[in-house]
């Protein structure tokens, strides 16, 4: 595409980051999580959300090279704890009901050789500092959406046979705009469409009111078993003053959470993972009376283990359905960022349960949470296992069989 398509195409991606993606009204505080590389378009999203009446526009900027110096040579009484004003940033966010957007561009390579002891040392300080924020944001208190913007590191492991950085840092931002319809004549009205699609799987799974799933396919053998009163959920998210938002741009997934007390069998990961600046593939999981009581990696396993140390992430917290047909997936390309692979393939997510997946969710104490069978813990991480073989049935109460997925689309 030309330069004038290329800007034009990022004030379009800007403005519907902010108008469908973060819900941004008059009087709105927004919080911006970017990196250095993508200043452009920081600056778009910026003056957008100005321009739609924000009260205040915070960017917290994240750089690939100095969170790299940091994680090799930063002394680990200050690497494992977070200092004092990055508690109050988020304490001061969320005391004002602070519209996060975050930009994904990171090198999934960035952390490759950091010894992964210091990786999740760091990973579970910041937890720490996070957790109030987390946790606003896992039962959608807050409005929070998360878009990605093109890189050339992360565009060479996409693309690595294009010709030069250049090249593919074009292609990848042209798979980008594609994924979140910029492409389309009207990208608001081609995302409303979208949405109502996946809302009226949604509103048939909840129909059913299931008791468990049973997923199968080549080395997948599990069965999940559903809290009473769970929710299946699609692309939109709605806060407490009553505006709408999209949590993840793009976004082809229905989703809700499993009873993490009944969670039975084998998984295997189809898709590589890219975590905490390492890359995990070939994953296999064993779950017994809903923990994880083996797991190995074929790449990366020693982050695995890392990651499988924090608290609750040897359970899960999110089951989710998307049919192999999705555009992601039938484009080929392997993104190596979750938020466009888990819209390729089903996907469960390791971690923290989103309580307005539950019934009264939103309104319940971590106890009451716990007590319906939703899994609390310090991180959420997804990884996919989804394919062109794999089928789901859903069982009821009464043990009747409905067919969910047949070969990886819906039956």
């Amino acid at each position: 595409m030309t330069n004038t398509q290329f800007a034009e195409n990022l004030r379009k991606y800007a403005e519907l980051t902010v108008d469908l993606g973060a819900g941004v009204h008059p009087g709105d505080t927004v919080y911006l999580q970017i990196g250095t590389d993508q200043v452009e378009l920081a600056h778009l999203i910026t003056e957008a959300a100005y321009a739609r009446g924000a009260a205040e526009v915070a960017l917290w900027w994240q750089d690939d090279f100095t969170r790299r110096q940091d994680m090799l040579h930063m002394q680990e009484d200050r690497l494992f704890n977070q200092p004092p004003q990055t508690q109050a940033m988020m304490d001061y966010w969320l005391s004002h009901n602070a519209k996060r957007i975050t930009v994904h561009s990171a090198d999934p390579d960035n952390l490759a050789g950091v010894p992964s002891a210091r990786v999740a040392g760091f990973q579970a300080g910041f937890q720490q500092a996070y957790a109030k924020l987390s946790e606003a944001i896992s039962a959608n208190r807050i409005s929070w959406t998360i878009i990605g913007a093109a890189s050339p590191k992360w565009a060479q492991k996409v693309f690595p046979d294009a010709p030069s950085a250049e090249a593919a840092t074009a292609q990848l931002w042209d798979a980008i705009f594609k994924t979140v319809r910029i492409d389309q004549p009207d990208p608001t009205a081609a995302w409303v469409a979208h949405i109502d699609k996946l809302n009226a799987k949604a509103a048939w799974l909840n129909e059913l009111a299931l008791d468990r799933l049973h997923y199968t396919a080549p080395g997948t053998d599990l069965t999940v078993g559903l809290p009473k009163g769970h929710i299946w959920t699609a692309a939109g998210g709605e806060n407490p003053q009553g505006d709408r938002f999209i949590p993840n741009m793009p976004t082809e997934e229905v989703f809700t959470v499993p009873d993490n007390r009944r969670i039975d069998g084998t998984v295997a990961s189809t898709k590589p993972l890219s975590y905490a600046g390492n890359i995990l593939d070939g994953m296999h999981f064993t779950f017994k009376a809903g923990q994880v009581v083996d797991a190995h990696a074929d790449q990366g396993d020693a982050t695995l283990q890392h990651l499988l140390s924090i608290r609750g992430a040897r359970s899960l917290g999110e089951v989710s359905l998307v049919p192999d047909p999705s555009p992601i997936s039938q484009s080929g390309l392997i993104f190596f960022s979750t938020l466009y692979d888990e819209n390729a393939s089903d996907h469960m997510a390791l971690g923290q349960a989103y309580p307005f997946c539950l019934v009264g969710g939103t309104e319940m104490t971590t106890e009451e949470l716990t007590a319906a069978g939703l899994n609390d813990a310090d991180t959420h991480v997804d990884f996919m296992m989804g394919s062109a073989q794999m089928d789901v049935d859903g069982v009821t109460a009464d043990g009747r069989i409905v067919p969910i997925f047949r070969n990886g689309d819906w039956a």
